[in-house]
């Protein structure tokens, strides 16, 4: 069965890549749309939740998914697909369910712009380590002969010239950027997962056979992200604000980022590609489940960060 999945190969040809290329710059272009120079600033200011946030996301999340798929040895391009889920930055939607959340909306929004721009170099970085750290997916990574330097590229094209147009557009037009962002963010995010449903659409027969040897993954690596999150920030003795923005922020990942790089450099790995599309129907489920439990009840605040 290993061999079997790990041969397939999502269909997925190149005008389909340029679309999911345009519909993810699109969506961060609509992110950045109501994001200021001033979010940046906010390390300066808060720089011990700022500081967690992105170590929860760019190197304990990491950290513990390589201990997730050491102990539980799962397919090799399923293992694959873990490390790459693990490796991309905040999702698109993190800042809405950290509103819904009441979450400290502000450091997602700081977490979400300083996550994208360091994604550029540890995205690539992180996949590179963690897959060669593991046999079965450093194999892989043997096979496909990635160039890290391409890579960090796209990454760059997709993530940062996107943002910081669209950062430009708010400094410059800030009247327009919110007129603009009230429908982009949320038009652009619905036409992208639209483009991943029709994907897995073309591709339903192989979907279908192979969904439930990821599901339960899956569903384990989702709950193991927003525990690393809550966990950390828990342990740092922040507010109950700020602890939720971070287990949302460490919990939601860009997987439309990581669907395209799986097309673009590994050939749409049958198993590795079917993990991160499924992690990103699910992490919509689950983080709007998330963040309407924590919006229902009320907070409390007892710490002082």
């Amino acid at each position: 069965m290993e061999q079997i999945i790990d041969n397939v190969h999502i269909n997925f040809d190149t005008k389909s890549l340029w679309t999911l290329n345009i519909a993810l710059a699109l969506v961060m272009f609509g992110v950045a749309l109501e994001l200021t120079f001033d979010d940046f600033r906010e390390l300066t200011r808060k720089p011990k939740l700022v500081l967690t946030g992105v170590f929860s996301q760019f190197v304990l999340l990491p950290v513990v998914t390589f201990c997730l798929v050491w102990l539980l040895e799962p397919m090799a391009s399923i293992a694959m697909g873990m490390f790459m889920v693990a490796a991309c930055p905040g999702g698109n939607i993190s800042n809405f369910i950290t509103h819904l959340a009441k979450g400290n909306s502000a450091l997602s929004v700081t977490l979400t712009a300083i996550a994208t721009l360091l994604a550029i170099v540890m995205t690539p970085l992180n996949l590179q380590i963690w897959g060669s750290l593991y046999g079965p997916t450093a194999t892989i990574l043997r096979e496909v002969s990635i160039s890290p330097f391409e890579m960090v590229r796209l990454v760059a094209l997709l993530l940062g010239v996107p943002l910081v147009m669209g950062m430009l557009v708010s400094h410059f037009r800030p009247r327009l950027a919110k007129k603009m962002a009230k429908g982009f963010k949320i038009g652009s995010l619905v036409f992208f997962i639209v483009l991943v449903f029709l994907a897995l659409y073309k591709n339903r027969d192989i979907f279908l056979d192979y969904v439930f040897y990821v599901f339960w993954l899956v569903l384990l690596h989702n709950l193991v992200a927003f525990l690393t999150g809550f966990s950390l920030a828990k342990f740092m003795g922040f507010r109950s604000e700020n602890v939720r923005s971070i287990t949302i922020e460490t919990g939601i990942q860009n997987s439309g980022l990581g669907l395209l790089l799986i097309f673009t450099f590994f050939e749409g790995l049958g198993g590795m590609a079917l993990l991160t599309a499924f992690w990103g129907i699910w992490h919509l489920v689950s983080g709007l489940v998330l963040g309407s439990f924590w919006g229902y009840g009320p907070m409390e605040n007892k710490k002082l960060v």
